[in-house]
């Protein structure tokens, strides 16, 4: 199996796994926009040679658009091996491209967020712990920031006091997000306009800096939605599910 690397030469006519159309789809373009911005601060971007979703993207914590505090290792951002392309060893390959690059780099280990149980969007916990990785540090409601140290003297990374009650000063539903997931690009704008057919309270908040991701009110930064400031999900939902959630939440308020 060939494994190819982004990088701003490659990165235009490459495939991006996670987001399947062409170019020109507003997903593919917001996530290989965020994409060549991040890749001279050390975006990494290792796919399978597939079709597919078989990738796994990685960048210096200090860079990470995450509220974690992980000096000197390496976080990944997303790690995804789906459908026909599992059991084949692609994944256990993937993740050892990204552990050698990162001991090449000098660095202490590695850092990801995921959950106690398999939570959608997140790398799978299982898996993780298969391959060595423990729990550091948990931020409400359910995520874990899991790590991998290359030594036992290797300091231990967590998440920063912004983040672990996943909560927010806003009433109605409310939005936080990144281009990091190509899938805001689409999903984002239909939320909102079906809370404007709905006649609800969207409030929407586009996380557009590092800075900004590092100090957001919750651990998971691509995608995170808040009703009367509680938090909901971190699964980007479909216009359909968005509905229902609406009507849920309408349903237990005896509206």
């Amino acid at each position: 199996m060939e494994y190819v690397k982004i990088t701003e030469e490659n990165l235009e006519r490459e495939h991006i796994c996670c987001a399947l159309s062409n170019n020109n789809d507003p997903q593919v373009l917001a996530k290989k926009t965020w994409m060549k911005q991040r890749l001279a601060e050390g975006l990494t971007f290792v796919k399978a040679d597939v079709r597919g979703k078989c990738f796994i993207e990685y960048i210096p914590a200090e860079y990470a658009w995450v509220p974690i505090e992980a000096k000197e290792y390496m976080h990944i951002n997303c790690f995804w091996v789906s459908g026909s392309c599992k059991g084949h060893g692609y994944g256990d390959r993937l993740l050892e491209i990204c552990i050698e690059d990162a001991r090449a780099k000098g660095k202490k280990g590695l850092t990801v967020i995921s959950s106690a149980k398999k939570k959608s969007f997140l790398s799978d916990p299982g898996y993780l712990r298969y391959r060595g990785f423990v729990t550091a540090d948990e931020a409400e409601p359910f995520f874990q920031l899991m790590y991998l140290p290359f030594d036992d003297g290797a300091e231990l990374p967590g998440f920063r006091e912004c983040a672990r009650k996943a909560s927010v000063e806003k009433a109605g539903f409310s939005v936080y997000y990144t281009a990091g997931c190509p899938f805001t690009a689409k999903y984002v704008p239909l939320m909102k306009k079906c809370a404007e057919e709905k006649g609800i309270s969207l409030d929407v908040t586009q996380i557009d800096s590092r800075e900004k991701a590092q100090n957001a009110p919750c651990a998971w930064t691509n995608f995170a939605l808040f009703y009367q400031g509680e938090y909901v999900t971190n699964e980007i939902p479909s216009e359909k599910k968005f509905v229902k959630l609406i009507e849920e939440k309408a349903y237990r308020e005896g509206k």
